[in-house]
C-alpha cells in the first residue's frame, strides 16, 4: 500500500469501500483490519482515498465482505485512475460529483449557458433537463431528484461558503414558462450564496467549470459537457482555473449590483408589462 496525493475520485471509492465495509461486516474499521492482519490505519487511509490499496489489499477487502471475482473485477477497472490527476467519467455519473462538492469548504463556478444546479428550482432543472433531449423522459425525475438532493449542502451549520458567476445571457434564456423563471429569479435573489452576474456584453471564451477547495486537501477543479465529466487535480490547471476567477471578478458586477441586475431582468419596465417574459410579483 502506498501514501499518495488523494483526488477526488480516490476519495470517492473509498467512501464506497467503507460503505461496503459497514454492509457487509458491520465491522468497525480497525476491527477489520485487525481480521486482516494490517496496520490499524490502513483501513482508514484506504477508504478516505489517502492511500492505493493494492491488488492484494482489494481481493482481501472483497473477500471479507463475501463479493465474487466478477464484483473485483468491476471495481478494480475504476480503482485503477482513481489517483490519476485528470479523471474523464461519463456524464450519467453523479456519484463523484455529489461526494466532492459536499465535502467541500468553497465552491466557485462560473455558467455561461444556464443557473448553476446548485442553485436550481426542481421546476427549473426538469425543464432544462428536457430541452436538452440527452436524457430520456422516464429519467427525468430521477436525475433531478439527485439535483435536488445535492442541494441539502446548502442547508447544513456547516455548508460550504459558494460563489456563483452566472453570465447574463444565461439569465435571460427562458427555461419552462413564465412562473418557473419567476421562482427561479426568487430562488436567486432570496438564498444564502451569492450571485455576481457577467453582463451581457461582456465576451468570456469559457464552457464554464467548478472550483471546490477544501480544507486539507488540494483543490480540484471540473468541467462538463453533453458527453463526459471532468476531474482536474493538476497544479497547472488549477492556477489557470483561478485566472480564470480572477478575470470574472474584475468584469461581473458585484453582488449588491447583481441583485439589482437579476431584479430587473425578472422585472422589466411597466412599459414592458404586456410582452411576454417573467418577472417578479
Amino acid at each position: 500500500m502506498k501514501t499518495t496525493t488523494s483526488t477526488a475520485y480516490s476519495r470517492d471509492l473509498g467512501d464506497e469501500l467503507r460503505q461496503l465495509r459497514e454492509s457487509c461486516t458491520g465491522l468497525g474499521g480497525r476491527a477489520l483490519a485487525i481480521n486482516l492482519g494490517w496496520d490499524p490505519s490502513k483501513v482508514s487511509n484506504i477508504e478516505h482515498g489517502k492511500a492505493r490499496a493494492s491488488e492484494i489489499d482489494l481481493v482481501q477487502i472483497f473477500t471479507a465482505c463475501g463479493k465474487d471475482i466478477d464484483f473485483f473485477e468491476e471495481f478494480r477497472s475504476r480503482y485503477r485512475y482513481a489517483f490519476d490527476e485528470y479523471i474523464v467519467q461519463v456524464h450519467d455519473n453523479l456519484r463523484t460529483v455529489a461526494f466532492a462538492e459536499s465535502t467541500a469548504k468553497t465552491i466557485t463556478s462560473y455558467a455561461p449557458r444556464a443557473v448553476p444546479g446548485l442553485v436550481q428550482t426542481r421546476e427549473y432543472a426538469d425543464a432544462f433537463y428536457r430541452l436538452g433531449g440527452f436524457v430520456p423522459e422516464e429519467r427525468i425525475p430521477k436525475v433531478v431528484q439527485v439535483r435536488m438532493d445535492r442541494q441539502t449542502i446548502l442547508k447544513r451549520q456547516d455548508r460550504p461558503t459558494c460563489l456563483f458567476y452566472i453570465h447574463e445571457l444565461a439569465l435571460r434564456q427562458k427555461v419552462g414558462d413564465d412562473r418557473i423563471m419567476r421562482e427561479q429569479y426568487a430562488r436567486l435573489l432570496f438564498k444564502t450564496h451569492t450571485v455576481r452576474i457577467v453582463p451581457a456584453h461582456v465576451v468570456i471564451p469559457s464552457n464554464g467549470c467548478v472550483l471546490w477547495e477544501y480544507e486539507k486537501m488540494l483543490p480540484v477543479a471540473f468541467g462538463e459537457t453533453d458527453l463526459a465529466k471532468v476531474f482536474v487535480q493538476d497544479p497547472g490547471a488549477i492556477a489557470r482555473t483561478r485566472l480564470l476567477f480572477d478575470h470574472l471578478d474584475e468584469v461581473a458586477l458585484n453582488p449588491e449590483q447583481s441583485r439589482k441586475r437579476l431584479t430587473e431582468i425578472a422585472s422589466p419596465p411597466r412599459e414592458e408589462f404586456n410582452e411576454r417574459g417573467p418577472r417578479l410579483a
